[in-house]
């Protein structure tokens, strides 16, 4: 990996010193300990101890305000993970850019994915006080993209590099003013590979074109992300928003009950449930595109559910959602039933219920 000063594009002085959290070698089970502090230097050598050596935002790390080489991004629809609020950022090495072919996207060595997943003190004021749980950092390092789970400290000053990822007490007031508290699992650097995964090699899930060919607001104002991108002159191949295929956000009631379902599906089954996935073997396949009703499940016996069928037949039972497995396994958190096996530790009711109202919807082939 390059270790020039010049890698990262932020000028960053190898001098300065910063200090790194001694990683323990036991994963947090409840709130994360202040740990204590070593040296380490910004020397390109990658990853490091600690978020904020990277220097992907500037003032206080915890409001997340990026700094110019860092844009935000946000795919048509959020992966559910426990309900929690997520921002997403992308960092492009100093005169590179990706490329669009074909509607895939590559992107060059060096380039990161950050995400931070937070949860607002009260869902009801989801811009007031907040706690950041964890940032996940996927790196294109020169074999190929690296995850790499940060965990936040107690005092949200830093963020502390956990490759066991942890277990943390997480407690918040829903939407409805109901107190909750969740069991919030960080996954380590091996589990990631268990969704981002493609061909058996680790790969991004939600920097796909059919996530980002749809507006943001940025500073300069809204604006096609991918259109953005190409104005930064960090993308290359973007014909324009109607030449590439885009996904909707699975939370617009107002849009079509199919789409809202297929676009559910494809961002929370689909790396797995594709031909390039490692449920590949299930003949499910679920991506947003996807039209033959077989692959999707409608009337087909599962391959190898196990346990994970209950006492059901089929994955997908036209006009009866309560006798599809698809629904049973999402509605499960057990070990062994529940879909997604990893990413979440709670059931996410709204998604249950759009998957359901999909499939009652369906007519009863004859």
């Amino acid at each position: 990996m390059r270790t020039s000063e010049n890698f990262w594009g932020f000028n960053l002085v190898l001098s300065i010193t910063v200090l790194i959290v001694a990683c323990k070698t036991e994963p947090e089970t409840a709130a994360v300990q202040e740990p204590t502090l070593l040296e380490e230097s910004a020397d390109g050598v990658f990853p490091y101890g600690r978020l904020s050596t990277y220097g992907f935002f500037s003032g206080e790390l915890n409001e997340l305000s990026p700094v110019e080489e860092v844009v935000p991004y946000k795919p048509a629809s959020s992966l559910f993970t426990d309900y929690a609020l997520k921002s997403r950022f992308i960092f492009f090495p100093e005169g590179t850019k990706a490329s669009l072919i074909e509607n895939e996207l590559d992107f060059p060595q060096g380039t990161v994915l950050i995400k931070n997943f937070y949860y607002p003190e009260d869902f009801r004021e989801p811009e007031g006080a907040r706690r950041i749980i964890e940032t996940r950092l996927l790196i294109n390092e020169e074999k190929g993209w690296v995850a790499y789970p940060y965990i936040w400290n107690e005092s949200q000053t830093e963020a502390i590099l956990k490759v066991v990822g942890g277990e943390i007490e997480v407690s918040f007031t829903d939407y409805d003013g109901k107190d909750q508290v969740i069991n919030y699992l960080v996954p380590n650097k091996n589990q990631c590979k268990t969704c981002h995964n493609k061909s058996e090699v680790l790969a991004p899930i939600g920097v796909k074109v059919q996530h980002l060919n749809n507006k943001l607001e940025f500073t300069s104002g809204k604006a096609n992300q991918l259109a953005y991108w190409t104005g930064l002159g960090k993308l290359e191949g973007f014909e324009g928003e109607k030449a590439h295929p885009a996904m909707i956000n699975y939370e617009d009631k107002n849009l079509p009950l199919d789409d809202r379902a297929m676009a559910y599906l494809d961002i929370n089954c689909s790396h797995c449930h594709s031909a390039e996935g490692p449920a590949s073997t299930s003949g499910l396949f679920l991506k947003y595109d996807q039209k033959d009703p077989r692959k999707l499940g409608v009337n087909k016996i599962p391959v190898a559910a196990g346990n994970g069928a209950g006492t059901f037949d089929f994955d997908i039972v036209p006009g009866n959602a309560d006798e599809s497995i698809l629904t049973h396994r999402m509605n499960s958190t057990i070990v062994g039933i529940a879909m997604p096996e990893l990413g979440r530790t709670t059931v996410h009711k709204e998604g249950v219920q759009l998957i359901k109202d999909w499939i009652n919807g369906m007519k009863l082939e004859h």
